[in-house]
């Protein structure tokens, strides 16, 4: 093939398996959905006879973002709607599944991110969220987890990984106990010494001073 050809060739080779990816991610997407949902009626149904002050409720908040709210957390699920591969010095490279299609290498991703329930309810935009996972899928449905605790560990055999529907809700389930293993930790006294008469003002109106938790972890690619 000349140059043109081989451009041709690889252009439509690598949208074909772009196109797969994000179809087959967000069809998981979807399924998350209907696994989040039905997980918080489950939780809710159970929690409310021992505590009715416990609130745990979903919220779909458009064709790529979910919330999730139990008690003081809220996550985030947020699908990105592009296709990513990576880095030459990535593990996934060393698997032979990989070695046979480099096109299996490219996946979709899920971010999940962990609030404080009371920045949406007092609307504390300067508060901060943390990722705390995200779930890679490629074109096969073949998977890996990325995040701090067990799912650093839980799912990390892409070659022989395959999601579905039960693989969901463990992994909702993984992040919901990690969310609430660690607690809201007050910032350092001399980061909040300091205050404008405008920021207490805002304050007694809808609480803006920043707030957010600790978690004290970084993913692998974080220096």
């Amino acid at each position: 093939m000349d140059s043109s050809e081989k451009i041709i060739n690889k252009l439509t080779k690598k949208a074909a398996a772009k196109q797969e990816v994000y179809r087959v991610c967000k069809s998981f997407f979807d399924m998350l959905k209907e696994v989040v949902s039905e997980l918080s009626e489950e939780l809710s149904n159970d929690v409310s006879p021992i505590d009715q002050h416990v609130e745990i409720k979903y919220a779909d908040k458009g064709e790529f973002e979910i919330e999730l709210k139990f008690s003081g957390d809220t996550l985030i699920f947020h699908m990105h709607t592009n296709t990513f591969s990576f880095e030459k010095s990535h593990q996934i490279w060393n698997s032979s599944y990989v070695k046979e299609d480099e096109y299996k290498a490219y996946c979709g991703v899920i971010n999940v991110y962990n609030f404080l329930s009371d920045s949406f309810k007092y609307n504390r935009t300067n508060d901060l969220g943390y990722m705390i996972g995200r779930l890679f899928i490629n074109k096969e449905k073949h998977f890996f987890t990325e995040g701090n605790g067990r799912m650093s560990f839980l799912y990390n055999n892409f070659q022989n990984d395959i999601l579905d529907k039960p693989i969901l809700k463990n992994i909702v389930r993984e992040l919901m106990l990690h969310a609430m293993d660690f607690e809201l930790v007050t910032p350092p006294f001399k980061d909040i010494q300091v205050v404008s008469l405008n920021q207490i003002n805002q304050m007694s109106q809808n609480m803006k001073l920043k707030t957010a938790k600790k978690l004290g972890f970084k993913f692998s690619n974080e220096k």
